[in-house]
């Protein structure tokens, strides 16, 4: 079956990580228009996010407590506009660098999902990270890296909500934000 929320408009967003769904719920508030997905694989996180969406009352909202690489393997083909990864598990010990999220078997089925012109969203406080993930994006021919100049990466994009793990600033640097879009 198809992971999506009913309701809301054509327009369907996925967020990977969600924490504790700050973000994902500031955005479906924000975007009722919008259809929203959150995907986190800590049931501490998918109970603090269930909380938030009751508060703010928003129907547009689908979460799954679990990996998101099985929910994107159930989405359609290009039937994703945008897609979050937001401050993800850096594993910065190179021995655990095959555990990141961000692969090239990843990205073929992110490929798969999102229409063209679709984006993705990803932001890290780990600088190894942020390098791995502009590497890996940057060697697939269907994204496009939209930075024009640095302070591109350096800042958030609008409407940015942060999270509560990003204000704890538990990386080796400032937030890098970065944005592709799927040709």
């Amino acid at each position: 079956p198809n992971p999506a929320p009913q309701g809301g408009g054509e327009s369907l967003v996925l967020e990977i990580g969600f924490g504790g769904g700050e973000h994902l719920v500031a955005q479906a508030s924000a975007h009722p228009e919008q259809r929203f997905i959150g995907v986190e694989p800590f049931l501490n996180g998918v109970a603090s996010c269930l909380r938030h969406v009751e508060e703010a009352n928003v129907s547009n909202v689908r979460i799954h407590n679990g990996d998101a690489r099985d929910v994107i393997a159930r989405l359609p083909d290009a039937s994703l506009d945008l897609c979050y990864i937001l401050f993800p598990d850096p594993w910065p010990k190179a021995r655990h660098h095959k555990r990141r999220l961000i692969q090239a078997e990843f990205l073929d089925e992110l490929a798969r999902v999102l229409k063209p012109g679709g984006e993705v969203r990803f932001a890290t406080d780990w600088a190894n990270y942020a390098e791995w993930t502009l590497e890996q994006f940057t060697r697939d021919a269907r994204f496009r890296w939209t930075a024009e100049r640095a302070e591109d990466w350096r800042s958030p994009w609008p409407g940015h909500v942060t999270t509560r793990y990003e204000a704890k600033k538990l990386g080796d640097c400032a937030p890098i934000w970065l944005r592709f879009v799927r040709i």
